[in-house]
């Protein structure tokens, strides 16, 4: 019986160990693979000529990258042509963008299937590789791939490698606005990457319901599906956007993402390169794209639409799993009622008894309340032992799945000890709190998170396991494990998902996690009689992993610290300062910005606020340099009833890479830039911020402005070259090995400030 036990303790862990493994695709050289199949090693190959340097808008590579595109759409015998225009966007981040596109004819006049990526890296250090080179590769490849077999689909294929996608989506907008193409877009596929590695998840885009799109990707039947419709949930709720979301809000097209986000500390950095790309993430991307493109180029795509949704999870050996949304409260219901039969029987049966069940509320609330103070606190506490981590401003670090490692035992180890004090409580009688507390959370989902809805199904086989027990003496081990099963494959890969995807400061979901999945597993662990031993053992691995965590937690040429550095010249002052966002300063900027560094106050902040709303943290005097501050000219200043009109051209004098236009707060009633109009919602709700143009090619800025006649305008510019440590009047030395640029924020660059009134 202990041999047996112990056999189904390493078949759980196995278990768990599958529950990862199962959701990618081993990665084999594969450059051999038939002309008619998708080749990882021949994707790899376009990436490696994608991410030889940066090449985000107004970068010198840009045009390399764009130009290496055409050529290999032109080889596959493809006609393709470009598309060039300024748009702004729904943000105000003004850009000339460039599409690629070209178009395989299909046979019917249906709607057409786009496959869509963007081929612009992330200012100004990225190399793009992952973000998204791996997406333009798959679909350079998985083009040739179907080409390969002469074989002409029903519908057109469209292939759009848009422009401008991280400045702002610009590239998508112009396809979407201005393309007579966008108007017989049936559905899209779109390719992206928040990382260098890791799973890739499936992202439903729509505006109604999910229904017909689900069934579709299930017929298409896909390999490797990870999708869930709680983590499209949770997406709908972040501000993160893709050239997707253009298409569903200004047009009304659907379409799926399929993105990896795993090593998320290359994301936007110079560490997103091709040496660094998980092949078998990129693998996966393959996996997605050939039989949706096989399937969605041979269906109808006119009536995608769906009023109905459907709850999603993807389950090893069984792929992808939906029902409606009109059988959450049933199978909500189903359980309760089948718990409540199951306490009259045990009741009945003397299995159950009312003081055993209230204790076994005290070990629930000891490890709920416990792990989830420990996860709450884990960034904090992490950030003040290594406070360099703070510049990294993903919150999440370069050891951070030993972290997750980390407080995962450290969680296992809480549940063991404290279980093991309740031996004495049968089983039967543990099991009560964590059924309720199960289905009171199943219960919060149905009502107020239906994509979670799933939660329900690994409570049915924990249902089953405590039928098992209130029946049985000694249950078979195996068959308790087999029950725990649905909810290790579906929970597990979630203690690993939430702090990769939103941040270690997410630390909590996977403490809660690792407490929910234990309270699954309980009907099996509740039977071993030495938890105190396996309390212990997590105990161990929880200061091993800690150690080796602290091993990994200096930054050196293999984990560079992010570092900043900026000059910023206030032409209204003639005066200078060197700044940072650095919360940790390293022997490279500190040199420049010294030992008599300053606390910036915010009002005297010369900063333009980033993502992350990251400020400068150090400021210091610096002598003045030649820089030639833009040259503004008013060309037109006019007053038309209650109206003025303002317009303004600004020329730069030198080569700049970005400028944005501050305003104080006031009412405008239209603005124009470069002859695009800003949208009245943005207007509306811009509060300082005016615009950000993204230069390329050296261009002017013209702007446009209406507002009311009696209004005093205030407007602040920042002009911004990304060339301070290439610009020799400066003298900055070359950023050590040990560091890299840090991403998200103005960084590497020569700031002009200048304010005007118009009074």
């Amino acid at each position: 019986m202990k041999f047996s036990k112990t056999l189904a303790l390493l078949v759980l862990f196995l278990a768990i160990y599958w529950s990862y493994k199962s959701l990618m695709p081993s990665y084999q050289s594969d450059a051999d693979m038939a002309l008619h199949s998708f080749s990882t090693d021949r994707a790899l190959e376009h990436v490696k000529n994608l991410s030889k340097e940066p090449h985000a808008v107004g970068f010198p590579g840009h045009s390399n990258a764009k130009t290496y595109i055409i050529a290999e759409l032109k080889k596959l015998g493809l006609e393709t042509n470009t598309q060039e225009g300024y748009t702004a966007g729904d943000w105000a981040n003004l850009s000339k963008a460039t599409n690629i596109m070209a178009r395989i004819k299909g046979s019917e006049q249906g709607k057409a299937l786009l496959l869509m990526s963007h081929y612009d890296s992330s200012p100004h250090s990225s190399f793009g590789a992952s973000d998204a080179g791996s997406g333009v590769a798959t679909i350079l490849e998985g083009i040739r791939a179907f080409l390969a077999k002469n074989k002409v689909p029903k519908n057109d294929i469209i292939v759009l490698i848009t422009d401008a996608e991280e400045l702002g989506l610009n590239g998508a907008d112009l396809f979407v606005d201005k393309h007579p193409w966008a108007e017989n877009v049936g559905l899209v596929l779109n390719f992206e990457a928040r990382g260098s590695g890791g799973p890739s998840y499936m992202l439903i885009e729509t505006n109604r319901g999910n229904g017909t799109l689900i069934k579709e990707f299930t017929k298409a039947n896909p390999e490797y599906p990870v999708a869930n419709s709680l983590a499209y949930s949770i997406y709908k709720m972040l501000p993160n956007d893709t050239d997707l979301t253009v298409f569903r809000e200004d047009a009304d097209i659907e379409g799926f993402n399929f993105a990896f986000i795993d090593d998320h500390y290359d994301y936007h950095t110079a560490l997103d390169t091709y040496e660094r790309l998980d092949r078998t993430s990129l693998a996966h991307q393959g996996s997605y794209l050939m039989p949706l493109l096989h399937h969605f180029s041979e269906t109808n795509l006119n009536n995608l639409k769906s009023l109905d949704d459907l709850v999603y999870f993807n389950l090893p050996f069984f792929k992808l799993i939906s029902y409606p949304f009109e059988w959450i409260w049933p199978m909500f219901c189903i359980a309760v009622i089948a718990f409540l039969l199951l306490l009259l029987t045990g009741f009945k049966k003397g299995r159950l008894s009312l003081t055993g069940t209230m204790k076994g509320f005290l070990p629930l609330l000891i490890c709920l309340v416990l792990n989830g103070i420990f996860g709450y606190f884990a960034w904090s506490v992490i950030t003040w032992w290594y406070p360099g981590f703070k510049d990294m401003l993903h919150g999440f670090t370069y050891n951070g799945h030993t972290y997750i490692l980390v407080y995962a035992v450290l969680s296992l180890a809480v549940c063991f000890w404290t279980y093991h004090k309740f031996r004495k409580t049968s089983t039967q009688d543990l099991l009560v709190a964590p059924i309720m507390i199960w289905l009171l959370l199943c219960g919060l989902m149905a009502a107020y998170l239906k994509g979670a809805s799933f939660f329900v199904v690994p409570v049915f086989s924990l249902l089953v396991a405590f039928m098992v027990v209130i029946n049985q003496d000694k249950p078979n081990s195996f068959l308790l494990v087999f029950l725990t099963l649905p909810g290790i494959f579906i929970f597990a890969p979630f203690i690993k998902m939430f702090p990769v995807g939103l941040g270690l400061k997410m630390m909590v979901a996977a403490t809660v996690f690792t407490t929910l999945l234990f309270f699954i597993t309980l009907p099996f662990l509740s039977q071993l009689k030495n938890k105190d031993r396996l309390a212990y053992l997590n105990l161990f691995l929880f200061i091993v992993f800690s150690i080796s965590g602290h091993i990994k937690s200096d930054f050196n040429e293999e984990r560079p610290k992010p570092s900043s550095l900026l000059y910023v010249y206030d032409a209204n002052t003639d005066s200078a300062i060197w700044a940072t966002y650095d919360n940790q300063l390293i022997d490279w900027n500190s040199q420049l910005i010294g030992p008599e560094k300053i606390v910036p106050k915010a009002s005297e902040l010369k900063t333009i606020p980033s993502k992350y709303r990251t400020e400068f943290t150090y400021v210091a005097k610096a002598p003045i340099k030649n820089v030639k501050e833009p040259w503004i000219a008013t060309l037109t200043d006019t007053v038309i009833g209650q109206e003025r009109i303002l317009e303004l051209c600004i020329t730069p004098k030198r080569a700049v890479n970005r400028l944005d236009i501050y305003t104080n707060i006031l009412k405008l009633n239209s603005a124009k830039v470069n002859n695009i109009v800003l949208s009245d919602y943005f207007l509306e709700n811009r509060k300082r911020r005016l615009i950000t143009h993204y230069v390329s090619d050296n261009d002017y800025t013209e702007l446009e402005l209406s507002f009311p006649k009696d209004s005093i305008l205030d407007i602040t510019i920042y002009e911004a070259s990304n060339d301070l440590l290439t610009n020799k009047a400066f003298g900055v030395p070359e950023r050590p090995k040990n560091s890299i640029p840090m991403p998200f924020v103005l960084n590497d660059a020569i700031l002009v400030t200048k304010t005007m009134k118009f009074d």
